[in-house]
């Protein structure tokens, strides 16, 4: 077991792994994460799978016998994605069981095309959750501002959520009230109400949009400053009487998930935000690079403090130097969806051209 890695986990933060690939399923890579580097969960989204079903041809003869059955790209993609997360899923279903749902969990997110499209979202979660049929899979759904009643109907539906793209303490409030009404929804008619939920809060982005405008004593500071107000604002809302009477009904906290912990500044140390966001009952989806260097030469020194710390001071220097965060924080929000719409329009664009066989030598040149 490895001791950096142990350390985060001892001090309740759970690391999840920000990537899959049907490779590290097949040559045992991700069960050694799990057994060595206490990895207890895994994200996925769509520029993941672009690169892991766009590289090689590992996928290429399931996708071309899932053609021959006249399926569109859109379900042979899921169709892929679900094979292996479900693999995934039942690699991590010992810890989800021992934990008793508290970890053990993969994700699948819907497709970006549904960001605005409330109805779309909510049937696409409810088949997906479905067709997966697995206890340990929470569903994707982006909280922009018509996802966020795309998650109160999900949740009351019993579909677990992984709400993604959010930016702010703002939004992530927002997905926070969603679930919580979900739930208060499902106490009221006799429903269990425990469905587990995670918020992704998007960190380092934050740093790429802003550095290049502010001083250099301010640079890499904006995202790990986010973070910090909006833990702050979640450790407010789970000691709200609201929140504890949920919990006295048996429900669970939706837990904070720092997303986007890759460093991206190369004159920052590549395991800056995993150091910076250390926090007892949150999670650290990490990069498959990221998660190797904290492995390496990761350190657990001070954990994120309660209060906010020093957020406010810093996003009000930042404010001097022109940093609006709620304008930004939209923009970033308006971009990732953007960013997951490109690489899946990609993706179709790649399972369409591995969908017929590859042409023979002959026919490629014409040759009788």
């Amino acid at each position: 077991m490895n001791t950096n890695t142990r350390k985060l986990h001892d001090l309740g933060q759970r690391i999840w792994l920000d990537n899959i690939t049907r490779l590290m399923l097949n040559n045992g890579t991700l069960a050694r994460y799990i057994a060595e580097l206490s990895v207890t969960g895994l994200t996925s989204n769509p520029t993941i799978f672009e690169h892991a079903i766009g590289s090689g041809a590992l996928y290429d003869e399931a996708i071309q016998k899932l053609a021959t059955q006249g399926l569109a790209c859109e379900d042979i993609f899921f169709e892929l994605a679900l094979q292996d997360l479900t693999q995934a899923a039942d690699l991590f279903r010992p810890l989800f069981d021992a934990s008793s749902g508290g970890g053990g969990w993969v994700s699948l997110e819907v497709s970006p095309l549904l960001a605005n499209d409330t109805t779309g979202t909510i049937q696409a979660a409810a088949r997906l959750h479905a067709q997966a049929a697995r206890p340990n899979l929470f569903i994707k759904i982006p909280g922009t501002p018509e996802g966020i009643p795309a998650i109160e109907q999900s949740i009351f539906d019993g579909v677990p959520v992984n709400v993604t793209l959010l930016f702010s303490s703002d939004q992530y409030l927002a997905a926070a009230q969603a679930y919580l009404r979900g739930i208060e929804r499902r106490i009221e008619v006799g429903l269990d109400p425990k469905v587990e939920s995670v918020a992704s809060i998007f960190v380092s982005r934050w740093d790429v949009a802003a550095n290049e405008g502010v001083q250099p004593k301010l640079r890499n500071r904006l995202g790990v400053a986010i973070a910090m107000r909006t833990y702050a604002d979640h450790r407010t809302l789970i000691a709200s009487e609201r929140w504890q009477r949920l919990a006295a009904a048996g429900a669970r906290p939706q837990r904070l998930l720092w997303a986007s912990t890759g460093t991206k500044d190369p004159a920052a140390p590549d395991t800056f935000y995993v150091e910076a966001l250390a926090a007892a009952g949150t999670i650290d989806t990490m990069p498959e690079k990221t998660l190797l260097a904290f492995a390496d030469h990761g350190e657990v020194g001070t954990v994120l403090p309660a209060d906010g710390g020093s957020a406010e001071r810093v996003l009000d220097a930042l404010k001097r130097e022109g940093v609006d965060d709620k304008a930004l924080a939209a923009r970033l929000q308006r971009e990732g969806v953007q960013a997951f719409s490109e690489s899946w329009s990609g993706l179709m664009a790649r399972i369409q051209q591995k969908s017929s066989p590859p042409l023979s030598a002959a026919a490629r040149t014409g040759a009788a």
